[in-house]
């Protein structure tokens, strides 16, 4: 008994320790079924307190078995507390060269994590927005179910 009350301290700080978690901010906006309008932006917002710490980005992406297309061209933009703007083109491979997805998935459902940006500093502190649009030639786009991103620690 008096073990265990001795090693209690330091398994409860093992527990603890490991359910930190180095997420950020993490979320996905569902596309309607009448698809992706090039008009339509999908907007996250999260707030950095911590400007001391670098964080790697990803854009995540769900698309269905009937997408028509093995690519997707995306306009990304990251809008800083001071309003500042940065603007990026970029695109992401959805099935290999002979038709098969590379997403993870399920019920016709595939899911796919890609890096946008890694080491990533924030340098002020306050409301950081990424919004998304979709910079296909198809408009509306149909066969992406939803967008997302993730921020996490690096």
């Amino acid at each position: 008994m008096k073990r265990f009350l001795i090693l209690l301290p330091v398994i409860l700080l093992f527990v603890f320790w490991s359910c930190k978690s180095d997420k950020l901010y993490e979320d996905y906006k569902a596309i309607g079924s009448s698809g992706w309008d090039k008009d339509s932006v999908a907007s996250f917002s999260f707030n950095v307190d911590k400007t001391y710490l670098n964080y790697n980005i990803t854009v995540n992406v769900r698309n269905r078995g009937d997408y028509s297309n093995s690519n997707l061209w995306l306009f990304v933009d990251i809008l800083a507390p001071d309003y500042t703007c940065i603007h990026d083109t970029v695109e992401y491979e959805l099935a290999r060269p002979d038709g098969r997805w590379i997403g993870k998935g399920t019920s016709g459902i595939y899911t796919n994590q890609f890096p946008f940006r890694e080491n990533v500093f924030f340098p002020i502190p306050g409301k950081y927005t990424i919004a998304i649009r979709q910079a296909m030639r198809t408009n509306p786009l149909t066969g992406i179910s939803d967008i997302g991103i993730a921020v996490k620690r690096q």
